[in-house]
């Protein structure tokens, strides 16, 4: 599987419980945090949900 790394870019303050509860369940607890993460569809799933909060780049190798 291809890896992918996610930073987040936006808070999480006055946000849904529900988007709040995918950021931490990405690995996400700071601004500007990011995580390497393998591209499965339950990950990216939960990247979609969270897209506006979060930036997305392929990582090589």
């Amino acid at each position: 599987m291809s890896k992918i790394k996610v930073t987040q870019v936006k808070s999480g303050i006055d946000r849904p419980e529900r988007q709040k509860r995918t950021l931490k369940a990405l690995g996400l607890r700071k601004l500007n945090a990011s995580v390497e993460v393998e591209a499965t569809p339950q990950i990216l799933g939960m990247v979609n949900a969270v897209h506006h909060l979060v930036k997305v780049e392929q990582v090589n190798a």
